[in-house]
């Protein structure tokens, strides 16, 4: 599991939200969703950021470069 795909999971986890619900805040397909957070796709840059806005995180740390959301 990739950096990021940990990161996504521990984020909605913390929101208390499941995948379909989350997917439904982003605009996303539920499946795509699915697939981000197993780490069997990378979302696309403008997913990332909507990603990161969602959450309240900088794009460094869903990446992994920083430790600090």
């Amino acid at each position: 599991m990739s950096v990021f795909s940990q990161r996504l999971l521990e984020l909605r986890t913390q929101n208390k939200l499941s995948q379909t619900k989350a997917a439904e805040n982003l605009q996303i397909g539920s499946r795509t969703y699915q697939y981000y957070e197993s780490g069997e796709r990378e979302p696309t840059l403008t997913i990332l950021v909507r990603i990161a806005r969602f959450y309240g995180v900088s794009l460094d740390y869903l990446a992994g470069e920083k430790d600090t959301p």
